[in-house]
């Protein structure tokens, strides 16, 4: 086995933590869940963890490891992540009730939940900062990094999948057109603070 079991656990748990903690991610989800229903959530976090695949195959090849050593390329990835995120709240807070279903925009969900990741030099910082302290020495790396790497996609795609679920519950009480329109831009404004967030503490 290419990971010992010990260091999975230990590798999953943290990755738990890491996708409990409000982002980006958790905030789009819950917002087009509860305001577009299940399947346009579901869409978003194949999406999602699509990205974080993408990323982790990327870091794997040493690509991420030259984002995190340039400034310019660290900086410019940054401040698209955070432009792309404000533009998703401005358009959560802008748009009516007759939405196009989420049937027919599940493609639409889905890219756009593979941008937010893709814009996101957080998901390359893991990948170069935290994933490598779980690789053994004594094992090739790339084996490790690819196993690693499924577990962590797993994981967020378990915790992403939850909160779809728990905010797609909210969708029927929002059948009135005021509750909806108060509940999807309450979600916007958070969506649009986690962006100013995500911009400070990206920060070097």
């Amino acid at each position: 086995m290419s990971v010992d079991p010990g260091v999975l656990a230990s590798f999953a748990l943290t990755s738990l933590l890491i996708e409990l903690t409000p982002g980006p991610n958790m905030t789009y989800l819950a917002l087009v869940a509860a305001s577009e229903g299940r399947r346009a959530g579901f869409a978003t976090v194949a999406g999602v963890a699509f990205g974080l695949a993408i990323i982790g195959a990327i870091a794997a090849f040493g690509v991420a490891e030259i984002v995190q050593a340039s400034p310019s390329l660290y900086e410019g990835l940054r401040w698209a992540g955070v432009a792309f995120l404000l533009y998703l709240a401005w358009e959560g807070w802008t748009a009516g009730t007759d939405v196009v279903s989420a049937g027919s925009g599940s493609g639409r969900y889905f890219g756009r939940g593979l941008m937010t990741n893709l814009l996101n030099p957080k998901a390359a910082v893991f990948y170069v900062a935290v994933l490598p302290t779980f690789l053994a020495d004594d094992r090739p790396a790339l084996p490790q990094t690819i196993v690693l790497t499924a577990i962590y996609v797993a994981v967020a795609t378990f915790v992403h999948t939850g909160i779809v679920v728990l905010a797609g519950a909210l969708e029927p009480l929002l059948t009135d057109p005021r509750r909806e329109t108060l509940a999807r831009r309450v979600l916007s404004l958070l969506l649009a603070a986690v962006a100013l967030w995500f911009g400070w503490s990206t920060a070097r």
